[in-house]
């Protein structure tokens, strides 16, 4: 399978958006500005992702820029579970409103962008929306994460599996985790030889 989508020079952000219950967040990789006169910035947000119903009924939203600094556990936190049946900021301390009354990310991330919707186009699974920038400020001069970065540099690599040597006695089942038994030993629970023991690999 090719990796020539991830290999768009792309950023990954934090969309922070209200309700009237409650304040939530989620990971994008879609946020891109399309004119500078006027001030303007899309954003694609999958259906399924509560962070889209919010930015429907408030039409409002901020993007925090994650930066090369960023921890994966930004990530985890933001993109590994659901805000319908978690409160996202209940615990979270590394926000602040911004002037929207949204809250916005102050760690990981180098700067915020505000912005207030105009047109939405629905693109089957996702929401695409166009927003006037209403305000932005930076948090910090740390480069920002592409998504090559974070492949490369942010998200963990998958750990080699450990294997794992044990001689399994035929007769009680006590094991004995070394690579090889020695000829003369015994079971020290039945007392039986070697040979009595079967070699499993886990």
């Amino acid at each position: 399978m090719s990796n020539a989508m991830r290999k768009l020079s792309y950023g990954l952000f934090v969309v922070t958006a209200k309700n009237s219950v409650k304040q939530n967040g989620c990971i994008t990789n879609t946020a891109i500005q399309v004119t500078t006169t006027p001030n303007t910035i899309t954003l694609a947000v999958n259906k399924q992702n509560y962070t889209c119903d919010m930015i429907l009924e408030s039409g409002e939203f901020n993007v925090s820029i994650i930066s090369e600094k960023a921890s994966f556990d930004l990530f985890t936190h933001f993109g590994f579970q659901s805000g319908r049946t978690v409160d996202k900021f209940a615990n979270f301390t590394d926000c602040k409103l911004a002037n929207n009354g949204i809250y916005y990310i102050t760690k990981g991330v180098n700067a915020v962008i505000s912005a207030k919707v105009k047109q939405t186009v629905d693109l089957g699974t996702h929401i695409l929306f166009i927003a006037d920038v209403t305000d932005e400020f930076d948090v910090s001069e740390d480069a920002s994460a592409t998504y090559a970065y974070y492949f490369a540099h942010i998200k963990p690599k998958p750990q080699a599996k450990v294997t794992k040597t044990v001689w399994r006695c035929n007769i009680c089942g006590y094991e004995e985790e070394v690579e090889e038994l020695p000829d003369d030993f015994t079971c020290p629970l039945c007392t039986h030889p070697k040979s009595d023991f079967t070699k499993v690999t886990a």
